[in-house]
């Protein structure tokens, strides 16, 4: 299935603060997910957006509804959990 993806401001935002390298693997990862869910995602307990994209140490937090994927947020694992 194929998925429409839609960008919060904050996470924009939060792309832009990322070091390009890492920048360009998170962008290639979120362009996956958009194809399939078939990647390392896994849905939390307890937290709203209810899901989270790993790569590496960045996490990408974001929501299904329907065909769209919202994503949230892009943070580093030690403060996306907060």
């Amino acid at each position: 299935m194929k998925y429409t993806m839609e960008f919060k401001p904050r996470a924009l935002k939060d792309l832009r603060k990322i070091p390009k390298i890492d920048q360009r693997i998170i962008i290639e990862k979120i362009e996956r997910l958009g194809e399939n869910l078939q990647s390392d995602v896994k849905k939390l307990t307890n937290h709203s957006p209810e899901y989270r994209l790993r790569i590496g140490d960045w996490r990408v937090l974001f929501e299904i509804d329907l065909n769209r994927i919202i994503i949230y947020r892009v943070l580093r694992r030690s403060i996306a959990y907060r």
